[in-house]
């Protein structure tokens, strides 16, 4: 909803989110480095417009592209044409994707260090055909209802395939391009385009069916990109390959960003060309394909202007030194000499990138709405952000020491396969899409500075080879941590408010229930939540023994079944001392009177081991009595008393 208040809760958010980059950036810069950056209030004012255009972003999204994304599919999924609906799924894809900054940045990087065996426009023409493809994959599932499992490990049989036949040149690209496929406009039009479709087509269900879409996206370009790979590298002939230019590059310290009219009409200009052809394809096929008027027009078209300033001011904050400082300090500390801070800087920078993610908040809030409150959205982006810091450190650990990135992936997806079998069904669809949206606007450009800055800098390591890869670490750590947390929840028993009030008003229906069946006992089933009522005859026990015989009085009558016990101080007189009592009634209690509630077929049971035990036939001291009760309600027993 459009309003002064949406936006501030949103901007209180958002600087909650960047607060970890900050506290990451000042603890290395100032403890490890020590040295203070020369721009740090050019830095700091950057980090501030991040603030503000991520809270213009998450509103823009709220008011604009998600009513719309879910608008569209439901009217694409009443109109039931089939093919509409995936050509309007691969225009989606594939236009989104082609012009998709962080795929332009590592596209002219790979070109850039092959020797011209890559060309970067056909690169992006090949994944953005991937993605585009990849979405209509997903839309086909949640039509014909199909598990995701099936199709997502599928793919991952083909990917590791794939890398058997592929040039290890072309690896670590193709596993990192899968994670720069899905980007800040992207990632919430298309989980709005499945989640819509879930909602309404009969028999298929948000949580399970609708997310899902991001996975495939980030997962069909590794197997089409190592493809083009093997044909790059098995076909193009040597002689036509350009030699590479080699350019020395070390690292400054940020340097302040150019406030130029001209660079500020650039930057939107960039922005627009973004996300103005994604307004063009929705107004297509929604006033000519279904011949329908948007509703809410103004709203939509006011939450693209939104989208739009708020990714163009998100953009600007980042220049202002942010993006400068982190290749500073990835170099800084390459030189540092302890291999354990590089770790633990990748680890840091992971998590707190993630943590500002503007797509993965978005997918946690929906993901948050449609599992109906069981699925918390801020412990998820925690989950998120750990198996991010988790990946990019291991990522990181795999370039300074070297290593085939190959074993270390086709080991992450086995946990992944292994998990998929064990965690709840519905958090397996986001689990999936958890390792797309980690790699969008701030994550991408740190981490593949910092992937080329390591490889290039380390002695004995290849930029091609082994510095591409992190991206993919951090796309695949997200889905083990995110269904560690589903197993977790799981087994905690968390419930969403609809299952609550469910919950609630079963009580509410088993209080009435006992209420008008007096007649019948009631006992709760030990270990559930579970009433029982039935109609068997309880019997009340009392056991009065001395004090001192009261640890053996319980321990007989356990023996016996007993399962729960009143314990009543008493004091009592016999036959002698009932001759004069007046000096005796204000006396300390001497016994205690045990009262055991157990169904009455135990009763002869227990007396008698009370009785023999205590020998209180004999010269023993107690008395033991029984009768039957009714009316009983509340009394806990196990299923096997039952």
């Amino acid at each position: 909803m459009l309003s002064i208040a949406s936006f501030l809760k949103l901007l209180k958010e958002s600087f909650r989110d960047l607060l970890p980059i900050v506290l990451v950036i000042m603890f290395f810069q100032l403890a490890i480095i020590q040295a203070v950056p020369e721009n740090w209030l050019t830095t700091t004012i950057g980090l501030a417009i991040v603030g503000v255009g991520l809270a213009i972003f998450l509103l823009g999204l709220e008011v604009g592209i998600f009513p719309v994304g879910e608008g569209l599919a439901s009217d694409f999924a009443h109109k039931g044409s089939t093919l509409w609906i995936v050509i309007f799924a691969f225009m989606i894809g594939f236009g989104t994707t082609v012009a998709e900054p962080a795929l332009l940045v590592i596209a002219d990087k790979a070109a850039g260090i092959s020797a011209g065996r890559i060309d970067a426009f056909t690169l992006r023409m090949v994944v953005a055909f991937s993605v585009g493809f990849a979405i209509v994959v997903g839309v086909w599932r949640i039509i014909k209802g199909h598990p995701i499992h099936y199709y997502i490990i599928s793919g991952y049989i083909l990917v590791v395939a794939a890398t058997f036949f592929s040039p290890k040149e072309i690896v670590g690209l193709a596993f990192d391009l899968g994670g720069v496929t899905t980007s800040t406009v992207t990632v919430p039009l298309v989980a709005a385009l499945g989640i819509g479709l879930a909602s309404t087509i009969k028999g298929r269900n948000p949580v399970l069916d609708g997310f899902g879409l991001i996975a495939f996206a980030s997962l069909t370009p590794m197997i089409f990109v190592q493809f083009y790979g093997i044909y790059v590298y098995e076909f193009i002939e040597v002689a036509s390959v350009v030699s590479p230019t080699v350019i020395e590059h070390i690292p400054e310290t940020a340097s302040a960003f150019d406030f130029s009219l001209l660079n500020l009409i650039k930057g939107l200009f960039g922005v627009m060309t973004d996300v103005l052809p994604i307004l063009g394809v929705i107004l297509f096929f929604q006033y000519i394909i279904l011949k329908k008027p948007v509703a809410n027009l103004k709203e939509v078209l006011i939450g693209f202007a939104l989208v739009m300033v708020g990714l163009d001011a998100f953009i600007i904050g980042l220049e202002m030194g942010l993006f400068s400082l982190g290749e500073t300090m990835a170099y800084q500390l390459t030189q540092n000499g302890s291999n354990v801070i590089i770790y633990s800087f990748a680890a840091a920078i992971g998590f707190s990138t993630t943590m500002a993610e503007p797509s993965l908040t978005a997918i946690a809030r929906k993901a948050k709405e449609i599992s109906d409150g069981r699925i918390n959205d801020f412990v998820l982006r925690l989950a998120v952000a750990m198996g991010v810091a988790i990946g990019i450190s291991l990522g990181a650990f795999r370039i300074v020491n070297g290593g085939d990135i190959v074993y270390y992936i086709i080991a992450g997806y086995m946990f992944v396969i292994a998990l998929t079998f064990i965690a709840p069904k519905y958090i397996i669809p986001i689990a999936y899409d958890s390792g797309g949206v980690t790699t969008s606007t701030i994550t991408v450009p740190l981490v593949a500075a910092l992937g080329l800055g390591l490889a290039t800098n380390i002695p004995g390591r290849d930029p091609l080879i082994d510095g591409f890869g992190l991206i993919a670490f951090a796309s695949l750590f997200p889905m083990i941590t995110v269904m560690a947390y589903g197993v977790i929840t799981e087994r905690m028993g968390v419930k969403g408010e609809h299952e609550k009030e469910e919950m609630h008003l079963d009580e509410l229906r088993h209080a009435l229930a006992d209420a008008e069946n007096m007649g019948l006992s009631t006992v709760n089933v030990h270990g559930t939540d579970k009433r029982h009522s039935y109609a068997m005859q309880f019997s009340c026990v009392h056991v009065i023994v001395p004090h001192d015989k009261e640890e053996k009085a319980l321990l007989a009558a356990k023996e016996a079944g007993a399962r729960g016990v009143t314990i009543m101080n008493a004091h009592g007189m016999g036959l002698e001392e009932m001759d004069n009592f007046y000096n005796r009634l204000h006396s300390d209690s001497t016994d205690s009177n045990m009262m055991f509630i157990t169904p009455t077929k135990k009763v002869d049971v227990m007396i008698k081991k009370i009785m023999t035990d205590l020998d209180i036939i004999a010269g023993g001291e107690g008395i033991s009595y029984a009768y039957p009760i009714t009316h009983l309600k509340g009394l806990t027993l196990k299923s096997s008393d039952i």
